[in-house]
């Protein structure tokens, strides 16, 4: 049996050919990570609107986030298989068609309204997000040289957050600033008719999401992007049979850095407006807070750009390290302090988080070769980690919200540990070389 190092492919699709210019396909997928950004971000806005129209408890508001990860986690590994069969391309149009018809069923959801129907609506959303995952994270990854990964998915992703950046403005203009409990201070008790006015609202955004997906489909289906099947799937079904994923200590730790990750990302940013609203924190009306929660997404986004310029000077795994010791330091802050100096430690988070999730995906499937397309499979299927945010949801219940994101210094702690330690590729239990 080999050594256990198998390198990713780095000449592009259809290699050996002809020199392959990979930016235009770059620039097209970024596209993606904008709109799934956009949308995920969105619930940022709707879960503090849900928690007013249905009087939910932070256990059941948060239990709406848990559904749209737990999508992760149940469709993560049937999408590298959908992949493996209808190619890269097939596999984006497919999952931006679901989340198309995820986003009309938030309609019926609205006009009726259900709570069930809204937390199906957003599976479905989830489900298609989770295919573009699977697809576009490892593509963008080994589209190009190899050296430089961290850093290409890492500029790629800066996309990603700009989408987050800009949802909020979008959710709270055309959500909470056009509804009665969004523009209402914290514990103000609305009439039922209000209530079932509010619900309303989320219908002209959801509608207007699943035009601009069709139309991004359209235009991905008329697109030149190239395959990638030849430099991983055949491969693949020759070579599984000697290489495993479990002996690869980079993607194995990788797996459980996903899932703790996400655990803060999604944490803060779905409490971020519940937090800010307390009278001891700002004080504010929802509406306002949500304007305050772009600055924390636009912090990812300025984290991602100068972070994808760092890596390409300095090392992956220490850049990594520092990134998330000094978001160790602000959600110390953030859990301790009070007043508006504790809103913007958690405001500050954000650029902490900013390379976490490209940085780890990249230096997870590093050295995977023919494993790739299963290993990007597992990484996203570990985005189901947001689902625990309904654990800070029970903390925060039990406990009070501040304190609950003594949850989130913990994950840091992983975070730090992975990138010191856990990235490295090494292939457990064979030599190297």
């Amino acid at each position: 049996m080999p050594s256990g190092h198998v390198a990713v492919p780095t000449e592009g699709p259809d290699e050996g050919r002809a020199p392959f210019n990979y930016r235009p396909a770059l620039a097209l997928l970024a596209s993606l990570f904008f709109m799934w950004g956009f949308i995920t971000v969105i619930n940022n806005t709707l879960l503090p609107h849900l928690r007013s129209v249905f009087e939910l408890s932070y256990t059941q508001t948060t239990l709406i986030e848990s559904v749209w990860f737990i999508a992760y986690g149940l469709m993560g590994m049937p999408s590298a298989f959908v992949i493996e069969r209808t190619g890269y391309k097939k596999a984006i149009i497919i999952g931006l068609s679901v989340m198309a018809v995820g986003a009309l069923l938030m309609v019926p959801a609205a006009r009726l309204p259900s709570y069930g129907v809204t937390l199906f609506a957003l599976f479905v959303v989830a489900s298609g997000i989770t295919l573009l995952q699977v697809a576009a994270n490892p593509y963008v990854a080994v589209i190009g040289p190899a050296e430089s990964s961290e850093s290409r998915l890492t500029l790629v992703q800066a996309f990603n957050s700009m989408g987050t950046f800009f949802a909020p403005y979008f959710g709270g203009y055309l959500i909470l600033s056009r509804t009665m409990g969004g523009t209402s201070l914290e514990g103000t008790v609305l009439t039922e008719a209000e209530r079932l006015a509010d619900a309303q609202a989320t219908q002209l955004p959801y509608i207007l999401v699943a035009v601009v997906l069709v139309i991004l489909a359209a235009v991905i289906w008329r697109s030149n992007l190239p395959a990638m099947g030849s430099a991983t799937s055949r491969v693949a079904k020759e070579e599984r049979k000697n290489h495993s994923l479990w002996r690869h200590r980079n993607l194995v730790l990788g797996v459980p850095a996903i899932f703790i990750y996400l655990i803060a990302e999604i944490g803060v940013a779905n409490l971020f407006i519940n937090f800010v609203i307390l009278p001891d924190i700002a004080g504010i009306t929802p509406a306002r807070a949500a304007n305050y929660l772009v600055l924390l997404w636009g912090g990812m986004m300025v984290g991602r750009f100068g972070g994808a310029f760092l890596m390409r000077r300095f090392p992956a795994d220490k850049t990594l390290a520092c990134f998330a010791l000094f978001a160790l330091v602000v959600m110390i802050g953030a859990a301790t302090l009070h007043g508006p100096i504790a809103m913007w430690c958690l405001i500050l988070v954000g650029l902490g988080h900013s390379i976490m999730f490209p940085a780890i995906f990249a230096m997870g499937i590093k050295g995977l070769g023919p494993l790739t397309e299963e290993a990007s499979g597992l990484l996203i299927t570990a985005i189901a980690g947001g689902a625990l945010v309904v654990v800070q949801g029970w903390l925060a219940d039990a406990y009070g919200l501040q304190n609950s994101f003594w949850l989130t210094v913990a994950c840091e702690i992983y975070i730090i540990y992975y990138a010191l330690w856990g990235s490295k590729p090494v292939v457990m239990g064979a030599p190297t070389e």
